[in-house]
């Protein structure tokens, strides 16, 4: 699949991976699919009226609405989505999508295979979720979708999509408790196997780290391991990798390395991956750290 740096105009057939769609275009109307993993397809759009005519896929679509009044009938109801948003289709339901007001609408969307939320239920669950609503505000979901959607310019990383497909298995699992399979209590998290990954990840935080590495190295599958090392540590393997590159980062800066440089020795893709990382975890730019975290003089005891 073809990436752009940019959204581009709806082409006269819908776009490969999103079969049966029906999109059509309208005057100003755009979508832009996001370089693509296995298992999972992001998209980003707009549309000024007419979006797509009745159709069914089969996978997840879930989303969230970042303007307008999305409008959409669904399992033969009408549902409406406004900003913040977040909206489940089940695989193979048959659904629309126009917009609900003469502004428009934009959204950003991920198309998941079931088999993937199978695999990071494990034997948490006994059948697939069913989202009963199609439009409802949920954190979690919204915090996965967030990180899916934060840069759809990128290919995600092997980590961060893993992460995503746990928090939208969770996730939807919580919406549909019917679907759990009742256990008793849970186990403790296997500490030993949460060190192997922690002590990887921090060995490895200037390369690209794979699902498979962990595998290799704990002895677990991924989603297993997730779970546990999320038990442990309160965070997700990504998210501990994402922010040992930042930390490292930050001490590279802070010692006069530029930033292009501090970014390519952390790990980072390039320095806007960087500074949007860097940003989300220190709360101010890499630009303005540089400025600010001078050394001490030895003598005064103040910044040089």
């Amino acid at each position: 699949m073809t990436d752009t740096s940019s959204p581009s105009l709806l082409p006269d057939l819908p776009p490969a991976g999103l079969e049966r769609s029906c999109a059509l275009p309208n005057a100003g109307d755009w979508l832009h699919i996001a370089p693509e993993r296995d298992g999972l397809e992001r998209i980003t759009a707009r549309f000024g009226g007419h979006a797509y005519a009745p159709h069914r896929h089969d996978t997840y679509a879930i989303g969230y609405t970042l303007e307008g009044v999305q409008r959409f009938r669904y399992r033969g109801s009408p549902s409406n989505s406004l900003a913040g948003n977040v909206i489940v289709i089940h695989p193979d339901e048959v659904h629309d999508g126009e917009a609900g007001h003469d502004s428009g609408f934009s959204y950003h969307m991920i198309y998941v295979e079931p088999a993937r939320i199978r695999a990071a239920l494990g034997d948490q669950a006994h059948t697939l979720p069913f989202a009963r609503e199609p439009v409802f505000t949920d954190n979690l979901l919204l915090e996965a979708l967030h990180l899916a959607c934060a840069d759809m310019g990128r290919a995600m990383e092997p980590l961060q999509q893993d992460q995503v497909i746990a928090h939208l298995a969770q996730g939807l699992l919580a919406l549909d408790p019917s679907a759990a399979r009742h256990k008793g209590r849970k186990a403790a998290p296997d500490l030993r196997a949460v060190g192997l990954a922690r002590d990887y990840l921090e060995a490895h935080a200037d390369e690209v780290v794979r699902s498979e590495d962990l595998e290799a190295v704990t002895q677990q599958d991924r989603y297993q391991l997730s779970r546990q090392f999320r038990a442990a540590l309160g965070t997700s393997p990504y998210r501990y990798l994402t922010l040992r590159r930042v930390e490292r980062a930050r001490r590279a800066i802070s010692d006069g390395m530029a930033l292009a440089e501090a970014a390519a020795y952390a790990g980072f893709s390039d320095q806007p991956h960087m500074t949007r990382q860097f940003r989300a975890a220190v709360g101010m730019s890499p630009g303005r750290w540089q400025k600010l975290a001078r050394p001490l003089d030895p003598d005064t005891k103040k910044p040089r």
